[in-house]
């Protein structure tokens, strides 16, 4: 658990240029978006928790929105399975240790291909079994130049070049610093690079084959002044960190999501999301400046993979907004709306 509040500014600033996104209207089917809403909605997200594997949910592309799939499943689910999560559309579980990616079965669950990554190595002092996500630079695996990166909890990153082609090979990398262990992996197209947020927020690491490892420190801007009561109820909950990036804009945002045990059913603890934050990353000054208008872009938020895209192009979401996509909710957060004191 974290909470930034060493470093309030004397005063409010507002560094953020306002931005004019253009985009066409989504195309209402599920099967077949514009071009861009296409590349920036994947067709499924697995919500899944590692602590909790019990708990399932499945997010799939339905009319130019992300909605919920009405079914239940087993409690054995993702160890029956093998998932350890989502990227582009493309489900990806592992399999005495063959990793191996398969796009949404769509109407012809029997067409479906899988795609087999060669065996993985497991680095010293590590473990390559347990996940937090799975994240990919290109929108299919079958593309010459998509790499493929795997993190896991812990220190290991195992990052595949080119998974659909016959020289295909793993590169593992050996993360040092603990306050990666838990993060998630996501790809910036802006950078060519996988990026992981460390926990707290301070520290930005980027990987990627054929390129030398980044590593940024960020100072907090613009932290909203807290009353007391909202201070000791961040302070109790869980904190997690997300990075997204918008593809049209060229921005990347840091989302902290504070979540909190808000119930116990049939012995299955329950969790709320209590408040997020958002912080424009200023790559340049090394700046995450907090800010409530991301001007004409929503977000999506989940555990398996995250994204931004303008709000024009995903049905029933509005400008500034962050949907929540979780094991344990399916909400939308206004930033504007939310009161810190």
């Amino acid at each position: 658990m974290s909470l930034i509040l060493n470093q309030l500014p004397s005063k409010l600033l507002c560094l953020r240029k306002p931005v004019l996104v253009r985009c066409s209207p989504p195309h209402h089917s599920s099967s077949a978006s514009s071009p861009q809403s296409s590349q920036n909605l994947p067709r499924t997200i697995l919500c899944a928790d590692p602590s909790r594997p019990h708990l399932v949910r499945v997010v799939f592309r339905s009319y130019g929105d992300m909605d919920i799939l009405d079914h239940e499943f087993s409690s054995d689910f993702m160890e029956v399975t093998e998932v350890i999560g989502t990227s582009n559309g493309w489900i990806t579980s592992l399999w005495d240790g063959i990793v191996r990616l398969r796009e949404h079965p769509r109407r012809i669950p029997k067409e479906v291909r899988p795609i087999l990554l060669p065996p993985h190595a497991t680095l010293h002092l590590c473990q390559a079994q347990l996940a937090t996500n799975v994240a990919m630079s290109a929108s299919s695996p079958e593309k010459e130049d998509c790499a493929v990166a795997v993190k896991f909890l812990g220190p290991q990153l195992s990052i595949c070049k080119g998974p659909a082609q016959s020289n295909a090979e793993w590169i593992h990398i050996r993360i040092s610093n603990p306050c990666f262990f838990s993060s998630h992996v996501m790809y910036s197209e802006k950078e060519d690079m996988f990026r992981i947020i460390g926990s707290g927020g301070h520290l930005v690491g980027s990987w990627n084959l054929g390129k030398k490892p980044k590593l940024q420190r960020l100072q907090f801007q613009n932290l909203p002044e807290l009353s007391k009561a909202k201070r000791e109820l961040l302070y109790s909950c869980n904190t997690s960190e997300h990075l997204v990036e918008s593809r049209t804009t060229g921005e990347t945002f840091m989302v902290k999501w504070y979540k909190r045990i808000a119930k116990t059913i049939y012995g299955i603890e329950r969790m709320e999301t209590k408040a997020l934050m958002v912080f424009k990353i200023d790559e340049e000054q090394g700046n995450a400046v907090y800010t409530q208008d991301i001007g004409d872009l929503c977000i999506f938020l989940s555990r398996s993979e995250s994204f931004c895209v303008p709000a024009c192009l995903a049905r029933h979401m509005r400008r500034n907004r962050v949907k929540l996509m979780d094991v344990d909710e399916i909400t939308i957060i206004d930033l504007a709306a939310q009161k810190w004191n």
